[in-house]
């Protein structure tokens, strides 16, 4: 008997276009599994396109219409970076039909996709991150914490909260330029973080559960070239000259095992399900950071999360089958 799964991708946010290159990896390796059967819908204007210009509709009872052709659904893969999906609203909806899915909840998907909340649960959990600040509205008293915060550090990033890492986010290095870098951010989030610069190895760990275990990859290192930020296109262009190794040198094994123990503390302490990027600053003089939690992390052929898990002896195929199957089987429950 096969598996109906329904993968979902696109979304319309900033990460629409990774989206469907992390889909199109993902759809090879669940298709690697012979009882799996996968029908990939892209969201788009608030519809499910299938085959590029059929549309599909949720019916109740885990039914999914694709012009009149109706499907069973046994399982949802939400491969959206960003809106809707990072958001947790996909995963509310989900809920609502009783449509078993993998991933992690709403509730941690929200928290985590918004920099203020993950910055409030670290703290609540004692796990280091960067210093900030919070700029809930555009008016005076805020302008002036702003200030003061800018006046303490000098060197600050000013990022919309409820934006993907790099949308939204501007490095200021000048008092005169950080009230109009807020008035920007605000245009992408209802709210604003404030963050220390901090001088850093960008490190990442794929944590992941597979037969009931949390499994926490060693890092996985982003070089970045001239200290750049590492922005959207830094990260996607083909001209990018950003390096990425799962064999970072001269980590020590010290490091490995303090970031790997947060990386655990953040899975747990969040309620993550499943699967989660966590990516982590490493600074001489601010030790070991969290920087953020990415609750579907993306899988491009340059994305580290795959990487990590395989170079962890893992496989990515076989980790999505496990992951299918037990969203199935809780939802039976």
């Amino acid at each position: 008997m096969s598996t109906n799964i329904l993968l979902l991708c696109g979304g319309d946010g900033s990460e629409h276009d990774i989206s469907l290159l992390s889909a199109k990896f993902i759809e090879e390796q669940l298709k690697k599994t012979p009882e799996f059967s996968v029908t990939k819908a892209v969201i788009h204007n608030h519809k499910f396109i299938v085959d590029d210009n059929k549309n599909g509709i949720f019916l109740g009872d885990n039914i999914f219409s694709v012009d009149g052709k109706e499907i069973k659904v046994d399982c949802v893969v939400p491969c959206i970076h960003g809106i809707p999906g990072e958001t947790g609203d996909i995963q509310s909806f989900l809920e609502i039909h009783n449509i078993p899915y993998i991933g992690c909840k709403a509730e941690a998907s929200r928290y985590c996709f918004n920099k203020i909340t993950t910055k409030l649960y670290l703290d609540a959990l004692g796990i280091p991150n960067s210093p900030y600040a919070i700029i809930p509205l555009k008016n005076d008293k805020y302008k002036e914490e702003a200030l003061a915060f800018f006046d303490k550090y000098q060197d600050i990033y000013v990022k919309a909260a409820s934006q993907g890492s790099s949308v939204g986010c501007y490095h200021v290095t000048k008092r005169d330029d950080v009230w109009d870098c807020i008035a920007e951010a605000f245009q992408f989030s209802s709210e604003v973080i404030l963050e220390k610069n901090i001088i850093h190895r960008e490190l990442e760990v794929a944590a992941y559960e597979i037969n009931g275990e949390l499994k926490l990859s060693r890092p996985g290192e982003i070089i970045i070239p001239d200290n750049k930020f590492y922005t959207f296109d830094e990260k996607y262009s083909k001209d990018s000259g950003t390096i990425t190794t799962v064999t970072p040198e001269n980590l020590s094994e010290e490091d490995i095992r303090t970031i790997q123990d947060l990386a655990r503390r953040a899975f747990v302490g969040l309620k993550l399900r499943d699967l989660s990027r966590i990516d982590f600053f490493l600074s001489k003089e601010d030790g070991i950071l969290i920087n953020e939690i990415n609750t579907f992390p993306g899988a491009t052929p340059i994305s580290m999360f795959p990487k990590m898990l395989e170079h962890n002896g893992d496989v990515m195929s076989d980790f999505l089958a496990k992951a299918v199957r037990k969203a199935i089987a809780e939802q039976s429950k």
